[in-house]
């Protein structure tokens, strides 16, 4: 394990080139002193999460990558089609840290009561830069977890509860009365039904495999539609005039799920229309894009009338939206259910140097659901 004491730590980087590559490795960072209000956290475990693939691969295609350097520092190269370059363009050059939360212990704190309470406890933290063995984090990115929780259980107490909390906050805020969610059976989409169920709020899960139908069946869901399937928009058609839900959160975004779920909202809203009307429902339906799981353009077939809406949503501007107390509520309930409605499950753990390994890229790469990997940037150190 590294020593907070030495000068240097290892830390994750992502760095793409003028020459249209990427190159993923290990750097020598500094370890600093915490200010005032500042701890200094070892972590010991953080996810990998999509949102963290995309600030680590971008737009490489990892088809390509090849890997070099030593066991103890890998290094790993892509290409990157030189179409897609201008999508990083204002990151050539710039070596990045990647790793949006984590958990770990807190080895040294600043001189406010506030940090001093904290050293020697396990917190849970987000800020990005957390695919590294120590993290200096100031105290309000810092969630105090519960004595006998392990950094591993509280890895991922900020991403995906707050993201499954968040949509049911945005359900209310909107004045919808239940929810369609995508991409379902996820680490996420299995808070979010756990949520639902517990607070009463009616789900429509999409998922694309029948293991999937019966894993949240497992957990309690009523609803669980399967696009792959032939009746698909019967069965989401079915759903949605049970629920009345006109409220989705998408995390395919590309495609025409989107504009599919828009149209069976419409019929849904028909069939209970008490008179015709050439714009369609006035009903209003929306969704919600919050994840780019399908890369492909987003396509709309305008068949869903004139009440509608289509966006993007973010974890951060949601935050900021509802305000700090209204934030710390949220959090304060993902502390106290982190074993039960936020658990998280991990298909495996890797070290920073186990995390460039070509074989381990070519499985948490795909974001395939039940392959969830956790980093512990302490491991075998």
């Amino acid at each position: 394990m590294a020593d907070p004491t030495a000068p240097v730590s290892l830390q994750l980087r992502s760095l793409f080139r003028s020459d249209a590559t990427l190159e993923l490795s290990l750097a020598e960072v500094p370890i600093p002193e915490p200010g005032e209000d500042e701890v200094l956290v070892r972590i010991e475990a953080s996810p990998i999460n999509p949102s963290d693939l995309g600030l680590l691969f971008g737009p490489a295609d990892m088809t390509t990558a090849r890997q070099s350097g030593t066991a103890e520092r890998p290094v790993v190269t892509a290409d990157v089609n030189e179409k897609f370059l201008r999508a990083v363009a204002g990151r050539i050059g710039q070596s990045l840290p990647v790793g949006n939360e984590g958990a770990g212990v807190v080895v040294k704190a600043g001189a406010s009561p506030a940090a001093q309470a904290l050293l020697g406890k396990t917190v849970a933290a987000i800020g990005g830069a957390m695919y590294s063995q120590y993290r200096l984090i100031k105290l309000g990115m810092c969630l105090e977890l519960r004595e006998g929780t392990t950094p591993r259980e509280g890895a991922s107490c900020f991403v995906n509860p707050l993201t499954a909390l968040g949509m049911v906050e945005t359900m209310r805020l909107e004045g919808h009365k239940a929810l369609v969610h995508t991409a379902a059976a996820s680490n996420l989409g299995q808070m979010l039904q756990k949520i639902c169920l517990k607070d009463g709020v009616e789900l429509v899960n999409i998922v694309r495999k029948p293991e999937q139908v019966a894993l949240l069946k497992a957990l309690g869901a009523k609803h669980v539609c399967n696009s792959s399937e032939d009746g698909f928009a019967q069965d989401l058609i079915a759903a949605l005039v049970e629920t009345g839900a006109t409220l989705a959160f998408d995390a395919t975004g590309g495609g025409r799920l989107a504009s599919r779920i828009l149209t069976c909202m419409e019929v849904a809203a028909n069939k209970t229309a008490v008179e015709f009307s050439r714009y369609g429902s006035t009903t209003h339906k929306q969704v919600y894009i919050y994840g780019g799981l399908e890369r492909s353009p987003t396509r709309l077939d305008r068949n869903f009338g004139m009440a509608w809406g289509i966006g993007g949503w973010l974890l951060t501007p949601f935050l900021q939206k509802i305000g700090f107390e209204a934030g710390n509520r949220l959090r304060e309930r993902v502390a106290a259910e982190v074993k039960t409605t936020f658990a998280s499950s991990y298909a495996k753990q890797v070290s920073l140097a186990g995390v460039l390994q070509l074989d381990e890229i070519a499985v948490y790469g795909k974001q395939a659901t039940g392959e969830k990997y956790l980093i512990n940037p302490n491991q075998d150190l």
